[in-house]
């Protein structure tokens, strides 16, 4: 099943494909969804597409895991890490998969991109043993985990080079767990003013998804619609020679096999 958030007639709603092909609509907004409200579909069908589809929803949550693939800790030249890296995202950052993402000039000038398999949990979990994890995740969508690499490196924490607004695009859809057997199989690519930067797959993950989830919650309370990133293939901008980096009036596109694309134009403040 595919869940999305749609612009419709004015307001925003919840649109479903429950595997048919056709979206139609719920009055239950998709983030109630998650935290298990009853899901009953009416009308139909909706169009979807680039020109109306939202976030999907602003999690309670976001929390990154950096270097978390072979190739791109060997990319960057750092030695493999004996545990996740975990850091926090910012929910204010989430922005939708067709919407621009504003890069200031003033504030960096080494924006990144970072295609990833963004994790919804979907019931509360603490403690939980690596064989149950994938049990409690509700479903799975493809994030670009945009980050200002200046700010991280003058900062030692990542927060602000990770957090500013519109550094997350999600979506364009939901997709449940059921219809994603294997999250340690998916293909995830990236381009940039149509030039392909990242062509990686799921299967170099160094920490693979139930061990992440079930990291997390060793630490603290996973809730339902929480989210976790769970890092990024070699092909990221700021490690090439030259360097290259999101500016205004470009074009980002990250796709991930199953999870959907994503387009987002690059533009100043304002």
């Amino acid at each position: 099943m595919r869940l999305a958030t749609i612009r419709h007639q004015g307001p925003s709603v919840t649109a479903v494909d429950s595997g048919d092909g056709v979206w139609r609509t719920t009055r239950t907004p998709l983030l109630e969804l998650v935290q298990g409200a009853p899901l009953r579909c009416e009308g139909g069908p909706l169009e979807v597409g680039p020109g109306n589809l939202l976030a999907p929803y602003r999690p309670p949550a976001i929390f990154g895991i950096g270097l978390n693939y072979r190739d791109t800790v060997e990319e960057m030249g750092w030695q493999l890490p004996e545990q996740p890296y975990l850091f926090p995202k910012l929910s204010s950052s989430v922005t939708g998969p067709y919407g621009p993402v504003e890069v200031d000039p003033a504030v960096t000038t080494r924006a990144d991109w970072e295609a990833e398999i963004a994790v919804v949990i979907g019931r509360r979990m603490r403690r939980v043993a690596p064989e149950q994890a994938l049990a409690g995740v509700y479903g799975y969508m493809a994030a670009n985990d945009v980050s200002a690499r200046d700010l991280q490196a003058a900062d030692g924490q990542w927060v602000r080079g990770k957090g500013l607004d519109t550094f997350c695009p999600l979506g364009p859809w939901l997709v449940t767990a059921d219809e994603i057997p294997d999250p340690q199989d998916l293909a995830i690519r990236t381009w940039y003013d149509g030039v392909l930067v990242q062509n990686g797959s799921s299967k170099s993950m160094i920490f693979g998804v139930a061990e992440l989830v079930a990291y997390c919650s060793r630490w603290f309370t996973l809730s339902p619609g929480d989210v976790i990133l769970t890092g990024t293939p070699a092909g990221c901008g700021d490690f090439r020679t030259p360097r290259l980096a999101l500016l205004p009036g470009g074009t980002v596109e990250i796709e991930i096999d199953r999870l959907g694309r994503q387009r987002n134009v690059v533009v100043a403040p304002g």
